[in-house]
């Protein structure tokens, strides 16, 4: 569901709110488009492609990083999905039940457990990444090829300068 408010007037409407604050005007407007960006594809992504294949954001990206990476540990796809480790329990027993993951006890230390997915969980992203990807494109077709680099490269800098520690 579209936000009531163009970016247009809720830039104006902060802007006229904080502007008797010391602040950079630029770097909230364009980081509010991030967002507003952000939150709009995840939206039409969830419902054009995940919620018919019964599918949540998270549980998406538990079984994309699972379908790239082959096998992590659990803590290490908590980190790349960006959730606690408590939210991926409750996920891969949800995808589990749905015999999409497995997991598999590590036989170094017996505290951990790596995560894989299962011939229908391969089946099942085989299936719907093309899904995916075609909104993807679909979502972006409007942008011009060189606009769409450079502004691939200006997010790469920002998830770059904001991971670093």
């Amino acid at each position: 569901m579209p936000d009531q408010h163009t970016l247009a007037e809720v830039e104006r409407a902060t802007q006229d709110r904080v502007q008797h604050l010391p602040l950079d005007f630029d770097a909230s407007h364009a980081l509010l488009s991030l967002y507003r960006a952000a939150n709009a594809v995840r939206g039409r992504l969830t419902n054009s492609v995940l919620r018919p294949n019964d599918l949540t954001w998270t549980g998406f990206l538990v079984l994309w990083n699972l379908w790239i990476w082959n096998s992590m540990e659990t803590r290490e796809v908590a980190e790349s999905v960006g959730i606690s480790k408590g939210t991926l329990t409750g996920v891969a027993k949800t995808l589990g039940a749905r015999g999409l993951i497995e997991r598999i006890p590590s036989t170094v230390d017996r505290r951990l457990v790596n995560l894989e997915l299962t011939a229908a969980g391969r089946e099942l992203m085989e299936r719907i990444y093309p899904e995916f990807n075609k909104t993807e494109s679909a979502v972006v077709a409007a942008v011009k090829p060189t606009s769409l680099r450079t502004m691939t490269e200006a997010l790469r800098t920002l998830v770059e300068v904001s991971e670093e520690e």
